[in-house]
C-alpha cells in the first residue's frame, strides 16, 4: 500500500513537473487558439503615426502593452506616477528597440520606429490628473488610443489626496476625470479607442451608493472587486454617450498575472517557494496579459466595436451586476460630481 501511495505521489510530481515545462516553453499553446489569432492580425496592423497613452505603463501589463505597441511603430506616451521609475522602464524600452533618447518615430516602409514619451500622472491626485490632461491638450495634436491601465490591488485602507479610498479613487475615479478631460482630442483624432483594464473579480464588486467611500465598512477584496465593477459600468455607459462619435471603448480583464500588483498581499515566508512555483507555472507572464490590451489598442477585428468585454482577445459574456444600465448612470453621474467635473 505504502508503495503504491508513493508511486503515485511519484507520478504525480513528474506529471506536473512536465505539465509546467510544457506551458513554459510553449506559452502560446497554453494561451489558447484566440490569443494567437488575434496576436497575428494585430501584428498585421502597424500603429505608425498613431499616439497612444498608457497608464501604468513602466511595469508589467503597462510595460509590456508599450514594448508591443513600440515595435508597431506607435508614439507611446507613458503615463506614471514615479517619474524616476518611469525613466528607467524607458531607457530599457528604448534600447530593447534601439531607439535613442531623442529619437522621433517617423519614416516610411520597414524603417519607420516608434517613439517613446515619459509624463507624470498620479491617479491618486485629481490636481495631477488635470496637470497631466493640460499638457497633454497642449502639446498633443492628436490621441488615437488610452489605454486605462494603472490600478492598485488589495490595499490596506487608506484615502487619495483627495479623500476618497484609494482603490475606488484610483482604479476608477482618477481614469474617469483622465477619460473625461480627454474625450475632445479623442473625438477630434476619430476613428479612436479607450481601452479599460478591469479584472474577473468584478463578479464579487456591488456599487453601494451609501458607501462609496467605504467609510462605514471596508474589506480590501470586495473594495478592489467593486472598483472593477465600477470600470466595466463606466465603460457601458461611455459606449452609450460615444456613439456615433467615431471613438469606441472596451474593457477586459487580463487573467491571472504575474506583476507586482500585488504587492500588498502578505504571503508567509514559507510558502513563498510554493508561490513562486505556482504562479511561474500557472500565472500568465506580462506579455501573454497584456495581448487583450494590445489587440483591443491595434487590431482591425475590433474597429467600431464598442462597450464589450473581452478576455483572451475575445468577447465575454458579463453576469447581471456588470450590466445594469441605470447603476452605470447613477454612477456616472455621481463620479462627476466627485471629481468635480459638475458642481
Amino acid at each position: 500500500m505504502a508503495a503504491t501511495a508513493a508511486a503515485v505521489v511519484v507520478a504525480a510530481a513528474v506529471g506536473g513537473g512536465l505539465l509546467l515545462l510544457a506551458r513554459r516553453l510553449w506559452p502560446a499553446a497554453a494561451a489558447g487558439k484566440g490569443s494567437a489569432t488575434a496576436a497575428a492580425a494585430a501584428a498585421l496592423c502597424w500603429m505608425e503615426g498613431k499616439t497612444v497613452i498608457i497608464t501604468g505603463a513602466n511595469s508589467g501589463l503597462g510595460r509590456a502593452a508599450a514594448a508591443e505597441l513600440l515595435r508597431r511603430r506607435a508614439r507611446v506616451i507613458m503615463a506614471c506616477r514615479d517619474p524616476a521609475r518611469a525613466e528607467e522602464a524607458a531607457r530599457e524600452l528604448r534600447a530593447e528597440m534601439g531607439l535613442s533618447s531623442r529619437e522621433r518615430g517617423g519614416g516610411g516602409g520597414g524603417g519607420g520606429r516608434g517613439e517613446l514619451v515619459v509624463r507624470q500622472l498620479d491617479l491618486a491626485s485629481l490636481g495631477s490628473v488635470r496637470r497631466f490632461c493640460q499638457q497633454v491638450l497642449q502639446e498633443e495634436s492628436r490621441l488615437d488610443v488610452l489605454i486605462n491601465n494603472a490600478g492598485i490591488f488589495q490595499c490596506p485602507y487608506m484615502k487619495t489626496e483627495d479623500g476618497f479610498e484609494m482603490q475606488f479613487g484610483v482604479n476608477h475615479l482618477g481614469h474617469f476625470l483622465l477619460t473625461n478631460l480627454l474625450l475632445g482630442l479623442l473625438k477630434s483624432s476619430a476613428p479612436s479607442r479607450i481601452v479599460v483594464v478591469s479584472s474577473k473579480l468584478y463578479k464579487y464588486g456591488e456599487i453601494n451608493f451609501d458607501d462609496l467611500n467605504s467609510e462605514l465598512n471596508y474589506n480590501k477584496s470586495f473594495a478592489y472587486s467593486r472598483s472593477k465593477l465600477a470600470n466595466i459600468l463606466f465603460t457601458r455607459e461611455l459606449a452609450r454617450r460615444l456613439e456615433n462619435t467615431g471613438v469606441t471603448v472596451n474593457v477586459l480583464h487580463p487573467g491571472i498575472v504575474r506583476t507586482n500588483l500585488g504587492r500588498h498581499i502578505h504571503i508567509p515566508l514559507l510558502a513563498k517557494p510554493l508561490f513562486n512555483l505556482v504562479s511561474w507555472a500557472f500565472f500568465k507572464t506580462p506579455l501573454e496579459g497584456a495581448q487583450t490590451s494590445i489587440y483591443l489598442a491595434s487590431s482591425p477585428e475590433v474597429e467600431g466595436v464598442s462597450g464589450k468585454y473581452f478576455g483572451n482577445c475575445k468577447e465575454e459574456q458579463l453576469l447581471p451586476n456588470a450590466m445594469d444600465d441605470l447603476v452605470a448612470r447613477k454612477l456616472w453621474d455621481i463620479s462627476e460630481v466627485m471629481v468635480g467635473l459638475l458642481k
